[in-house]
């Protein structure tokens, strides 16, 4: 029917309204300071280890299987206890995007090291360094710490909040939460050492899959949003590939031409050296002024993010409506 107004379903607006009311409370607080609901399910997913840990796939697996559906039922319970009240499973939806993503901390750690530097503390930023990465801070001087924070917020950009939201509008909050949890999985046993090489293995491959989406729309908005949009172009297609994650590289490259910067190079995690490809070999070296621009470009990436989901369920409601009216 000509002029006939667009449907826009429930589920729809229930995320749309929850996400945005759960990013403004992000916005606004950052993550819990107690009783943060991912350091529960950490806890919770460490007892599970304790009881199934074996060297051995099938048993990582089972891990995984247990830990992420887990999130997953919970999710999915709580969504129904609300079903009949749209007021309320958009308040529970605002609760679980304000839970798993981690936006404002994640802006607040690094403009905090990036203080420091700018100081010449660098004690006082190596103290800080292990809240936002993984790799050894007694390793890095000023520029490879402030290179580590850019690198840290770019890749944790995905993770933290743009694949989180992506699975929110694909699945609710079951997908808010399960996205979180495979993620939380990565961190705890995903990584390649003696005791996670066969164990984490599932965890780590299921993060790879959950977290390819995100990444790629991460990747583009960065683009979008970025000073140099051809630079951000071309460094996602010459580099991404080279990096050993199969998420963080396009992440990681189109974050790098988009500031103007050199990622990547030679890392150090627990004494363990790693020489990774460098990213945007065309970039200037890291300064510390660039810790706060990736911060900026990550809030951007953030709330584009958000408009980007919310118009994709938009277009899948309109395409499902249309769809509808012609087969009657």
């Amino acid at each position: 029917m000509p002029g006939r107004t667009p449907v826009v379903s429930r589920t729809t607006a229930v995320f749309a309204y929850g996400a945005a009311a759960g990013l403004a409370v992000d916005l606004a607080l950052g993550d819990p300071r107690r009783g943060h609901p991912v350091a529960a399910f950490g806890r919770a997913a460490a007892v599970v280890e304790k009881r199934l840990w074996r060297d051995h796939r099938g048993r990582g697996a089972l891990h995984t299987a247990v830990c992420a559906g887990g999130a997953v039922a919970a999710g999915a319970l709580a969504a129904r206890a609300v079903r009949g009240s749209r007021t309320g499973s958009a308040a529970l939806t605002a609760a679980a995007v304000w839970a798993v993503v981690g936006g404002t901390t994640l802006g607040r750690e690094a403009r905090a090291i990036g203080g420091a530097l700018a100081a010449g503390d660098l004690e006082v930023a190596r103290e800080r360094m292990p809240h936002l990465v993984g790799r050894d801070p007694q390793a890095l001087d000023g520029p490879a710490m402030a290179r580590a924070v850019v690198e840290s917020v770019a890749e944790n950009t995905s993770d933290a909040v743009v694949g989180a939201l992506v699975w929110g509008a694909v699945a609710g909050v079951p997908g808010l939460l399960g996205f979180r949890a495979v993620n939380t999985l990565d961190a705890m046993v995903g990584h390649r050492s003696p005791r996670y090489r066969r164990y984490g293995w599932a965890s780590a491959r299921l993060d790879d899959l959950a977290g390819w989406p995100g990444a790629r729309l991460t990747a583009a908005l960065a683009v979008l949003a970025g000073g140099d949009r051809r630079g951000a172009v071309r460094a996602w297609r010459a580099d991404a590939g080279q990096h050993p994650s199969p998420n963080a590289g396009p992440v990681e490259a189109a974050f790098a031409g988009a500031l103007g910067v050199r990622l990547g190079g030679t890392l150090s995690y627990g004494g363990r050296v790693e020489h990774r490809p460098v990213l945007n070999g065309e970039g200037r070296p890291v300064e510390v002024a660039d810790v706060d621009r990736a911060v900026r470009l990550s809030r951007r990436v953030t709330w584009l993010t958000l408009a980007a989901c919310v118009g994709g369920r938009l277009i899948t409601d309109r395409i499902t409506d249309t769809v509808k009216r012609r087969t009657k």
